[in-house]
Order: structure tokens, then sequence, then C-alpha cells
């Protein structure tokens, strides 16, 4: 059963807002996430969605640091820490994930919505979701539990409804139940409103991309526009292997050198028959088949083909593949590292934006909850997010080209410093004060 199906069993009025494309468009991409099993079309063992989203993950975080000098805002952070990068892999492979609060007796944990566990019923002028159901499915004592909960967004705040359903099978959503029958929603209340949250009180991890789907505000995976490279990849892996497997070496023998064991229904040689065999296959009844490998223009064809998913969806060159020296223009290399460098920056943009998204909803439902030390935080001030030199501007190496400057006597030391400390310098008493401050550290790294 799907989940739009298990929601408009459980909320008979719903709507899903999403396009029939869409839809089949998430299917698709967590599908060519999660599956490794090859078919008779394709065979997905070089799990490039898997390959694409773990190292753009990892770059994105390579140098990332959060802090914050409140030691309610920390505490939001450090359970942030615990779930950022499973909630920027789902925003990369869905298009969007969704950041949920749970306030304890310890402060907040997060869990982390994925698209294809959701039913967005609505939308606002931003695209934001407005009104959704999320599914959660637990098995216990030989039961299904399935956990539908629907957010909604009005003016009075955020209504919560909560409905728990039972069934002896997965795929049937079964009959409702209280929500007492599992202890772990022993707390939930069947409804409830909650006045002056923002949004949903969930924080959305949305891709930046364009819709290349529908064109509607829907956001989509980081591999969307690749998604039909993608499964071509793995047929061309499903043929080479064919081709391997129809490669092999085989001795064909005319049907009257096989015969049949009594009370066997399989043909075998006859034991013996390969003592003192003719080398004239026409004489003996044998052809030896071993035809030439086409190797070579399967692997040409799949090195163009990571190519151009790495072009298309903003990856350096070479990242997915090897690429030979001679096809890496220098004007190639050039664009490839800037285009990657972008798409990192939107990664960390993203993540950032919801980070300090998540401090003002925590400072809103910790004070709503009586949270201990809970308080109305900022999120522009009460956090300081550092994602180090990054993938295209290297400040050090900025750092060390501006020196060579000041050695050479082409830049003044005391603009070099306002560079670096971010000071004033236009004025002549700019540049007195830069003197008096600092030239004693200026002669020092000019040694």
């Amino acid at each position: 059963m799907s989940v739009l199906d298990r929601v408009q069993r459980a909320f008979p009025d719903a709507k899903d807002c999403t396009s029939p494309a869409m839809k089949a468009a998430i299917r698709d991409w967590f599908r060519l996430y999660f599956d490794d099993a090859a078919t008779e079309e394709e065979d997905p063992c070089q799990r490039l969605p898997v390959a694409i989203v773990g190292r753009l993950g990892r770059a994105c975080f390579g140098e990332y640091a959060a802090s914050a000098q409140k030691d309610f805002a920390q505490a939001v952070l450090d359970g942030l820490e615990a779930v950022r990068r499973k909630a920027m892999q789902l925003a990369l492979i869905g298009g969007e994930s969704w950041l949920k609060p749970l306030p304890g007796p310890d402060g907040f944990s997060f869990a982390v919505m994925r698209r294809d566990a959701v039913a967005v019923l609505g939308r606002d002028a931003q695209g934001e979701a407005s009104d959704l159901v999320s599914v959660e499915v637990t098995r216990q004592s030989g039961r299904w539990y399935t956990l539908l909960e629907r957010r909604t967004q009005t003016a009075e705040g955020m209504r919560i409804e909560n409905r728990l359903f039972s069934s002896h099978n997965a795929d049937d959503l079964g009959s409702p139940v209280g929500l007492g029958t599992l202890e772990k929603y022993a707390g939930l209340k069947p409804q409830l409103m909650l006045p002056g949250v923002s949004g949903l009180g969930l924080v959305p991890l949305r891709m930046s991309l364009e819709n290349c789907v529908d064109g509607s505000s829907e956001p989509v995976s980081v591999y969307a526009a690749a998604a039909g490279l993608i499964h071509s990849i793995n047929r061309n892996e499903r043929q080479l292997a064919r081709e391997f497997d129809n490669g092999q070496s085989r001795v064909f023998a005319s049907a009257d050198l096989l015969r049949r064991r009594p009370g066997s229904s399989r043909a075998e040689l006859p034991p013996g028959l390969f003592v003192g065999l003719d080398d004239d296959p026409e004489t003996t009844g044998l052809t030896v088949f071993s035809p030439a490998l086409r190797q070579q223009s399967f692997l040409e064809r799949k090195r163009e083909y990571l190519r151009n998913l790495e072009s298309l969806i903003g990856l350096k060159r070479g990242l997915l593949g090897e690429v030979e020296a001679a096809q890496r223009t220098a004007t190639e290399v050039t664009s490839s590292q800037g285009d990657y460098a972008l798409t990192i920056q939107d990664l960390q943009q993203m993540w950032e934006t919801a980070l300090r998204r998540t401090l003002v909803l925590c400072g809103q439902l910790g004070t709503l909850y009586r949270l201990p030390g809970a308080q109305a935080l900022d999120g522009e001030t009460d956090a300081a997010v550092e994602w180090g030199n990054g993938v295209l501007y290297d400040k050090d190496k900025a750092w060390a080209e501006t020196m060579q400057l000041v050695s050479a006597g082409m830049l003044r030391p005391e603009i070099a410093l306002a560079w670096k400390y971010d000071l004033p310098w236009e004025s002549e008493a700019d540049l007195e004060q830069i003197r008096q401050k600092y030239m004693p550290a200026a002669d020092a790294l000019l040694e």
C-alpha cells in the first residue's frame, strides 16, 4: 500500500497536490538510490546515486563547524549534529527533507522525514508545505502499526492530528487503535493546536534546483536531470556483463555425440570421448566457439555517459570516472571546478538556512513546552557557522598571494592587513591606526 493510499484511508478529505509526473519521478529517485539488484534490463552495481550523494555530502561538511554562546542554542546545535548528514543526504535524493524537533527533558533531539514517506497536501506561495501527512511504520509483537501525523498551517497556528492503525500485514493499513497501544506514542494527543509556532513545526531542506520534471514549485533531486543518463549507464553495465557472459568459450557437439543415461533426462558426452580426438572439428563433430569481446566499445560509451552526468549535476570533471589527460583542457578543468564549487556552496547555504530556522523554531517550541533553559532565539545572531576555505575560494592561498605583492612593493602592508582583518583603509587616519596596532606583526610576516 502506497503512502497516499494510507493517507486517503486515514484522512478521506486528503488530496495530494503532487502531480503524477512528480510522484513517478520521486519513486524513481529513491529506487535508483536504494536498489542494487540487477534485472534483465539494468545492472545498478555502480550505485552512481550513492556515489553522487556521498561525495557531495562529504564535500559540503568537510570543514563545517557550528557554535553558539547561549547554552540552549548550543544544545539545539548538538542535536542537529546527530542528523545533519542524514538530512542532507535525504534532501539530495528526494529534493526535500524535513527536520522534526522532538522535545524531551534534556532538550531537543531531531527526526528526519524523507520525501517518499510524506504526502504533501498543500503548499504556500513560496512552495513550502503548508499541509502534509507523514507516515511512520512500526513492527511489534507480530503486528504492523502505522502512525499518520497530519500537520496543517492555519490562521490560529499549527494543528496536529495523530491516528494509529494496526494490521497483521505490512501492505494493509488495518484498523484504527488508540495511541496508547504503543508505549512510544502514549504521550501523543489525537488533536493538538500550537499557536505561535512558525510553519508546520518542521524545518525543510529544499534543493534550489529549478524543477525539470513538471515545472512546479516542488524541489527535485540533485540528480533529477541526470536520471535518464543513470538508467542508460545501468543498461550499458548490464549489456557489458552480458557481453562477457556470452563471450565465454564453448564447445558445440553434434547431436549424434550426445547420449542419455538411463533414468536421466540430461544429455551428456560419453566418457572417454576426448581421448585421442582428431584436430579436425569436422571429423569429430565438435566446433569450438570463442568470440572476440567488444568491451572497449561499451567502456567508451560508459565514459561518455559519466562525463555528461558530471556536467548535468555540476560535478568536478573526473569525480565519477577517470578522464584522460588529453581530454582535460585547461578551460574544461577550470569550468568544471567552478561549477562544482558553486554546487557545494548552494548545499552549504541550504543547510545554514535550515540551521538558523531550526534555532528560531526550537526557541518557540521550547518556550511553549516550558523546557528547562528554553528561550527565544535569533537565527542570525545566536549561532556562528564556519565552512572553512571552501572549494572555490582559498583564503590561505589568497593571503599568501597578497603577501607576495607586499614583498614585491606592489601593495602597502597596511592595506593587506586591512583586508585580512576587515578594517577600513580609505583614509590616511585609517592607515595610521593600522600601523599603530599591527605594523610589528606586519614586519614579522615580511621577514
